[in-house]
């Protein structure tokens, strides 16, 4: 079994006090299919809830009335030690959310920095990046752009693995790969290009294979804390898996927020990567890509 994860124990969130679909900027969202206010308050609090039996910290953040999609908090910015790479978002609805997020990452320690912005043009978007392994692991293409790739592992001295996401219900790396501890994954090989498929399962050890029915549960979307698994759905084969491996699978409904095109993990920013402990440093960066 591999050792758990060192990070996922200290989390941003942004309660879901504005929380509504005005636009549609994928495919799950629909202006006629409203999240009910209510519910979404309670489920929202119930992640809280469960991240603290886990054993995770929760940080709170409040939302701009302003940006609809804010509670969505694992898009605000990428945090690796006492930085932040703050995200520059395809659309431009979700813009104004960094407006408030990073004077929140500045006032916590995370000096905020930028790519795709002051000329570089290139988008970025936090949900496509997770440390594993060797290397940052970046999703591209429906949101962030290849060109990001490149700044990210210049600007942070890190190798970056790049992934092509070629799947429009999974256009988030998130919805598509789950970190579980050091040498295992789920990993779902619909959401990317062939070629970036067979690089998604090579650099996983152990990877636990999702189908592209089992993925579009948003059983990917998920947040491990230890052994502790938060998902918003868990099909029966995975749950077996997970549990064979000795994880503790707790299931909550996040059905309002999936209205939104987003669950669990969706909902959490990682505050606790540490570069040179869960992200090696590469003097001057490297970019892998299929």
């Amino acid at each position: 079994m591999g050792e758990p994860l060192q990070w996922g124990r200290r989390y941003l969130m942004v309660p879901p006090t504005s929380f509504r679909v005005d636009y549609a900027i994928n495919p799950y969202m629909d202006v006629r299919a409203q999240p009910d206010p209510g519910r979404s308050g309670d489920q929202w609090a119930a992640v809280v809830a469960a991240l603290w039996d886990a054993g995770a910290e929760v940080e709170v953040l409040e939302q701009r009335p302003d940006s609809p999609d804010m509670v969505y908090a694992m898009n605000l910015g990428l945090v690796l030690g006492d930085r932040v790479v703050m995200s520059h978002m395809r659309h431009a609805e979700r813009r104004l959310e960094g407006l408030s997020a990073a004077p929140w990452f500045a006032a916590h320690g995370h000096r905020p920095t930028y790519v795709g912005q002051a000329g570089v043009g290139a988008h970025l978007e936090a949900g496509d990046a997770f440390a594993f392994g060797d290397a940052l692991v970046v999703g591209y293409g429906p949101r962030t752009e290849e060109l990001a790739l490149k700044h990210l592992a210049t600007d942070l001295d890190v190798r970056v693995r790049g992934l092509r996401i070629a799947h429009p219900g999974m256009y988030h790396l998130d919805l598509a790969f789950c970190p579980l501890d050091e040498t295992r994954a789920m990993v779902c090989p619909a959401a990317f290009d062939d070629a970036s498929a067979a690089a998604a399962l090579a650099l996983v050890p152990d990877p636990l294979v999702l189908t592209e029915a089992e993925a579009l549960t948003f059983c990917a979307n998920s947040v491990v804390v230890g052994r502790t698994v938060l998902m918003p759905g868990c099909p029966s084969r995975v749950r077996a898996r997970l549990e064979s491996w000795g994880f503790e699978v707790v299931v909550l409904d996040l059905g309002e927020f999936h209205k939104g095109g987003g669950s669990v993990r969706c909902l959490t920013n990682p505050l606790d990567v540490v570069p040179g402990r869960d992200l090696p440093e590469v003097a001057g960066g490297q970019v892998l890509v299929p």
